[in-house]
């Protein structure tokens, strides 16, 4: 029998250790920061690393996260400086309302995210409604509008609050002849659409303007991934790289608007509780769409909270912590039978547990975080007044 040398067999088997440790490396996804960065702070997403997708989402038809392109206006709605002038006096006139208290801006605060921070929004009377209050801004990239999508345009949704006993309790005519009273409207009207009548179709156009020009300015993360290497901390950079790939976030928060305009069930219906809501499905009556909701946008995240439909979670840390455990949905049999067997929601096959560190999910608010912009001010000096004031 043949001896090897033991210097012969020293060097190889660390060789071999060294190999297999880098191929288990790269296997697990595993790149130095300084790579990271490199990768990602370039503004073109064929050059970063592959995103982790689940098996139903086709490549074909995913569009990754990156800068926001310009919004677009419809044809049936063009933009005018001057339409978005009228829509942004009817967005803050609360004349619009029965109360002549309750304005679009009540729910929508600019100095708020365009939200109103609140776990569900009150209107009318002080009443409550069922669900936490959307972000206006960065609406016009939006394919349909509300967390059940009921609204098929923003011209569509300017015109559902009005009529709602809760928000502003009004009719529909009613508020149109109230501001067709004012006076200070005529010109404004005439400017925007060439003469003084007021409807409501072009009260929805308006409105539908001024709330497509609600648009984010850079954040931090456009000016990262266009060239602006040190924007980033490492946190933040390792956060980026876990919401594409190991935290899966990618999967509903893709394209610029970091939403895939698609509805999803998670876990969140609260079946059987007084909290229910079977969002989706009470529009289209579609027992595949109990519980699904409208994937929200997650720039400005940081600062729409509460968060979720129903405004439960009060930190970020609660909804990272919530997605991080695969969304448990229990159902309480309690509640089952009477019929209502047929109601149970079905959560998102997307949905399952991510093992994510505590360093890892501090990573991922930190790159959520890194979507906010600075408060924005709206002088609020066009608001025609009333006839009989001076």
């Amino acid at each position: 029998m043949k001896l090897i040398p033991t210097y012969l067999i020293i060097p190889t088997v660390v060789a071999l250790f060294f190999c297999i440790s880098c191929k288990t490396d790269q296997e697990k996804g595993y790149i130095k920061i300084d790579e990271l960065r490199n990768l990602y702070s370039q503004n073109d997403a064929r050059k970063w690393p592959d995103p982790q997708l689940d098996a139903s989402i086709k490549r074909s038809q995913f569009e990754d996260i990156g800068v926001l392109p310009k919004v677009k206006y419809p044809e049936t709605n063009p933009y005018s400086p001057a339409k978005k002038a009228l829509g942004k006096s009817l967005f803050f006139d609360p004349r619009l309302s029965q109360s002549g208290q309750i304005a679009c801006a009540s729910c929508h605060n600019p100095e708020l995210g365009w939200t109103d921070n609140l776990t569900r929004s009150f209107g009318h009377l002080r009443k409550t409604g069922k669900r936490n209050a959307m972000t206006i801004m960065n609406s016009g990239y939006a394919h349909e509008l509300f967390w059940d999508g009921r609204a098929s345009s923003l011209e569509d949704q300017a015109q559902f609050p009005i009529p709602d006993n809760v928000e502003m309790n009004s009719n529909l005519d009613i508020a149109v002849n109230n501001i067709a009273a004012i006076d200070g409207y005529a010109p404004l009207f005439k400017k925007a659409f060439g003469d003084k009548q007021v409807t409501l179709e072009r009260i929805q156009k308006a409105i539908a303007t001024f709330e497509r020009s609600i648009v984010s300015p850079k954040s931090k993360f456009d000016r990262f991934i266009s060239g602006k290497k040190d924007a980033f901390t490492d946190q933040e950079v390792l956060g980026l790289h876990l919401f594409r790939t190991k935290a899966q976030c990618i999967n509903c928060h893709n394209t610029p608007y970091f939403s895939d305009n698609k509805y999803h069930n998670d876990g969140q219906a609260l079946f059987g509780t007084k909290d229910e809501d079977f969002g989706r499905y009470y529009v289209t009556g579609n027992p595949e769409d109990l519980g699904k909701f409208r994937t929200p946008t997650l720039r400005e995240v940081s600062r729409t909270g509460p968060w979720m439909h129903h405004g439960h979670f009060p930190s970020l840390l609660d909804v990272v912590e919530f997605y991080n455990l695969g969304n448990p949905a229990p159902i309480q049999k309690k509640y089952l039978g009477k019929g209502r067997d047929s109601l149970i929601p079905t959560t998102s096959p997307l949905l399952k547990k991510l093992e994510l560190t505590r360093e890892e999910i501090d990573a991922v608010i930190a790159f959520l975080e890194t979507l906010e912009t600075r408060t924005q001010r709206v002088n609020l000096n066009l608001i025609p007044k009333d006839n009989n004031t001076e």
